[in-house]
């Protein structure tokens, strides 16, 4: 990601890594020469008075103590420079001229001649004046023999003699040269391992936030199972804590707002047809009840004037009363069940659930049926699938839908339940084997008491009414429902939202 956070970061901070470096190189190249000079000069200020010390505690003024001596040779190391000291007459006090060559012993008289018989106010090409005390001066100067420049100090001891210290300039500027070179080459190595450590810890940082990023990502599409692990208690773990919070907060008031919006959308769509609905169940109640009434009343009448005297006769008319009333109870129950939901009573409760196992477990209750039956019924899912709808006006749904194969298969005697995926719709199919429903019945099988074969449909108790509380069903919840003739079997189906449109 070209403007991520971790790109930014890692290109700030190495942006701010490069230019510390390059500042630090810009001081060495033009500032760390004056710094050596200026460290070197004090450096020749110590040494002198060290050198003052050494021969104060000299017993002997003219030559030094072997003790002394010592001293001085581990002075001349330590600071590296050369130390030279003379009387007053021109013969060396340190080093003794019996440790060099002829050669040396004049080349070092004529050094320390130059210095002693010059005016220091008088400028010379190859001396340059750095600083100055009442004890000594301090030079930068020119050696054209050695072809080098040195920093020289040259001073006086209290007893008369001379004293000339020298140290090498040029190793001085090599040594910046060479430093600021291996500068160069470690803020390079620096930079590339900066950047790339930068690169794991910015990682460390931003791995939270592109998790957070995704959990809001799938909250946007109404996707609340997915939750921030928290392991850390700074910022970014209280920012896990209020998406989780707020993802339960969300998914409670989706909830609650998709049942509102179910219940309002009823209620504008019923209140318009509830007078007809009226008319239309009194009228088909009367007709329902008609038959079984008419039946009740005239196996009653049979008994009470005794038209057969035998006892089984009487239980037979016993029995035919019996069922007939038994009818009319689950008539009547089933009209009230259809009569809460199309005249919007019942309370419509929009929660999230698993179809499968709310399927599953309509099959495990419906099981000794199949097997009274010899069905042979398939359903092949098993991983969850949630949806958003009432999980209890769902499962009446599946439930007729089952009840109704079961009462109409036939041939094979196969039921199979399928769920098919369409975008963010689940659509629940129940299909079984046996005769199709006539292309002109198709649309009013959906009607209340409506029935296609009667016959068949009073061999089992059916009534008519278990498709019109499905139809009723799916309207209160403002989803299709529908039946389709397939080769050798009939389908009923109807859908489900894996997502809430609110």
């Amino acid at each position: 990601m070209k403007h991520s956070l971790r790109f930014k970061f890692t290109l700030l901070l190495m942006i701010l890594l490069i230019f510390t470096i390059f500042l630090t190189w810009v001081l060495n190249r033009f500032f760390l020469d004056d710094y050596y000079l200026h460290s070197k000069m004090k450096t020749l200020g110590e040494t002198y008075s060290e050198i003052q010390f050494i021969y104060n505690q000299n017993d002997n003024n003219e030559d030094l103590s072997e003790e002394a001596t010592l001293k001085m040779d581990r002075l001349e190391t330590k600071q590296n420079v050369q130390i030279y000291i003379v009387t007053k007459f021109f013969e060396s006090s340190y080093p003794s001229y019996y440790d060099y060559s002829v050669r040396e012993k004049e080349q070092i008289n004529l050094i320390i001649k130059e210095y002693i018989f010059r005016n220091p106010g008088v400028p010379v090409d190859n001396l340059k004046l750095l600083t100055k005390t009442d004890l000594y001066y301090i030079f930068k100067t020119y050696d054209k023999q050695m072809d080098s420049f040195y920093i020289d100090l040259v001073g006086y001891l209290e007893d008369g003699k001379r004293v000339l210290m020298r140290t090498n300039f040029e190793n001085m500027q090599d040594n910046v040269a060479v430093s600021n070179t291996f500068l160069a080459y470690i803020g390079i190595l620096v930079t590339i391992v900066g950047t790339l450590i930068m690169l794991v810890i910015t990682n460390r940082f931003t791995k939270p936030i592109k998790d957070l990023s995704n959990i809001a990502k799938k909250m946007s599409d109404l996707d609340f199972d997915v939750k921030y692990i928290v392991n850390s208690k700074d910022e970014i773990g209280e920012l896990g804590n209020s998406i989780n919070v707020l993802s339960e907060r969300l998914e409670t008031t989706i909830s609650e707002l998709k049942s509102a919006n179910n219940e309002l959308l009823s209620d504008i769509q019923q209140k318009t047809e509830i007078d007809e609905m009226r008319k239309d169940f009194l009228s088909n109640v009367s007709h329902e009840l008609k038959t079984p009434l008419s039946l009740i009343q005239g196996y009653a009448e049979g008994l009470k004037e005794n038209i057969h005297d035998d006892e089984e006769s009487r239980n037979f008319y016993c029995e035919v009363i019996m069922d007939e009333a038994n009818k009319m109870n689950k008539m009547v129950k089933k009209l009230l069940t259809l009569n809460q939901i199309e005249f919007g009573t019942n309370q419509v409760n929009i929660e999230r659930f698993d179809i499968v196992a709310l399927i599953q477990s309509v099959l495990n209750a419906t099981d000794i049926l199949f097997k009274q039956k010899e069905v042979s019924v398939y359903f092949n899912e098993t991983q969850p699938i949630y949806v958003w709808s009432d999980e209890y006006l769902i499962e009446e749904v599946i439930t007729n839908y089952i009840s109704n194969a079961l009462n109409h298969v036939s041939g094979n005697k196969i039921i199979e339940i399928k769920l098919i995926r369409h975008d963010n719709v689940i659509r629940v199919a129940v299909f079984n084997t046996g005769d199709n429903i006539p292309e002109e019945d198709l649309d009013k099988i959906w009607i209340k008491f409506y029935k296609v074969d009667k016959a068949r449909t009073r061999e089992y108790g059916g009534n008519g009414i278990g498709l019109s509380i499905v139809k009723a069903i799916m309207n209160s919840l403002n989803k299709e429902c529908g039946v389709i003739n397939r080769p050798i079997g009939v389908e009923f189906w109807f859908e489900v939202d894996t997502k809430t449109d609110i």
